[in-house]
């Protein structure tokens, strides 16, 4: 009656474990709430939101007003030709009160109309910048969890391992002690020991440092992560076809994108450096009022027409024109060079995802049989066809396998979402097909 409350009592410790463990949402979750690299972001794409107003402000009428409230003293002594004398010292002093109001609204200013083409495009590149920063978010978050969960199994086949080794060491000894066994299997079995002990403190040092990078991100302590299903099937990428993933790549990539933009930006800024030989034409108002302590009133008010023709600035405009064409060449070769990045990654991630297909296929055949030659050498070893050694070597193949699956798995589930990132069509959504492989 014991043994089923005990398997009970342990199920049910798992299932609360299981039920504390965050999944890949949560942990994405915490990162959109803490990460600083993505607030950084969210800052900037803030800053950048206001650049088409700011470019709009130069197409736009500017109105100020101004005065003066002044109080001035003083004495005329006028001379007198007829008399050959002054007249005497009169007193100046007044009080006066001025004030004037200023409307100027740019009627032709070619500078400015490319300054806020120019605005558009600069507030689109911050949002295609934040749309990057969504997607590296989304992948760095992905990688920093199955980091953590590649160091959990290294360390839970090391520590496997380490008892498996711990009994082949003791039964190694019990044989030489009662002669069936000799010397050399007691001291492999220890060398074998000793070196799982040393890999079991690298594991352990691994694992720390991989959820410290995951704190990095998410801003607190981890918690418990949910592992993968055991013997989950990893999607093949759709389409089946590199080629279109390539042609996204090159066409949607928000890093392409905004490449894209800044070469727009750059033509743009030609145009605006041209526009110093061109002249401006504003229409300017002004309403004025004057008020003194004598008594006089002075209202003036003007409207009219201001033009400028600029004819000589000592070669700067024409110098500015030429820095602005080579900058515009630069952010050509800079669109090409992300291009190809992205076409590369793109090619690389789908390759990637389909060795991973295959090795993740071939991987899990080789665990069964290496299963299997577990099975037999300690049968053998039981009935003396098979030393010690035997038994060690396959303990080392066995888990060896297992550690090459797991980290298979996540490599392949990585390349999937850096193959829709290089494509630019990585979303929050995508998270979800890999939750679900998750053992909740």
């Amino acid at each position: 009656m014991q043994r089923p409350l005990i398997a009970v009592l342990i199920t049910s410790a798992f299932l609360t474990l299981n039920a504390q463990a965050a999944d890949l949402i949560q942990v994405y979750q915490q990162a959109l709430a803490n990460d600083a690299t993505y607030s950084s972001a969210r800052a900037a794409l803030s800053a950048g939101q206001e650049r088409t107003t700011q470019g709009r402000s130069g197409l736009l009428p500017t109105i100020s007003v101004g005065g003066t409230n002044a109080r001035n003293s003083g004495d005329i002594n006028p001379y007198n030709e007829l008399i050959g004398g002054r007249l005497g010292k009169t007193d100046t002093d007044y009080h006066t009160n001025t004030y004037q109001v200023s409307l100027s609204q740019p009627l032709f200013n070619w500078a400015n109309w490319q300054q806020y083409q120019q605005s558009k495009l600069a507030q689109a590149a911050s949002e295609a910048v934040f749309a990057q920063a969504q997607q590296d978010l989304i992948t760095r978050v992905a990688q920093a969890y199955f980091d953590v969960l590649t160091a959990q199994d290294n360390l839970g086949s090391t520590q496997a391992q380490k008892v498996a080794t711990t009994e082949q060491l003791a039964s190694a000894k019990r044989n030489f002690e009662v002669g069936t066994q000799t010397i050399t299997d007691t001291h492999e079995a220890q060398a074998a020991y000793d070196l799982v002990v040393a890999q079991e403190f690298a594991a352990i040092n691994d694992l720390d440092n991989k959820r410290s990078a995951l704190q990095a991100i998410i801003g607190t302590a981890p918690a418990s992560l949910a592992p993968l299903r055991a013997g989950v099937t990893i999607a093949a990428p759709q389409p089946a076809a590199v080629e279109p993933w390539v042609a996204s790549a090159e066409g949607q990539n928000y890093g392409v994108v905004g490449a894209q933009l800044s070469l727009e930006i750059a033509k743009r800024e030609i145009q605006r450096n041209r526009a110093g030989h061109m002249p401006t034409v504003n229409l300017v108002a002004n309403a004025g009022h004057s008020m003194q302590t004598a008594g006089n009133v002075i209202n003036n008010n003007s409207i009219g027409v201001q033009w400028n023709v600029p004819l000589f600035n000592g070669f700067a405009v024409t110098s500015k024109v030429r820095e602005s064409i080579a900058l515009e060449d630069k952010a050509r070769g800079d669109l090409e060079a992300t291009r190809r990045a992205a076409s590369q990654n793109a090619r690389s991630a789908f390759l990637g995802m389909n060795s991973g297909l295959a090795q993740v296929k071939a991987l899990e055949a080789a665990e069964v049989s290496s299963k299997s030659s577990l099975e037999s050498n300690k049968l053998g070893y039981q009935v003396g066809v098979r030393i010690n050694i035997d038994v060690l070597n396959a303990q080392k193949l066995l888990y060896s396998t297992q550690k090459d699956l797991s980290k298979a798995r996540y490599d392949t589930i990585m390349n999937g979402l850096r193959l829709k990132s290089a494509a630019g069509s990585l979303k929050e959504s995508d998270l979800e097909p890999v939750n679900a492989l998750l053992s909740r």
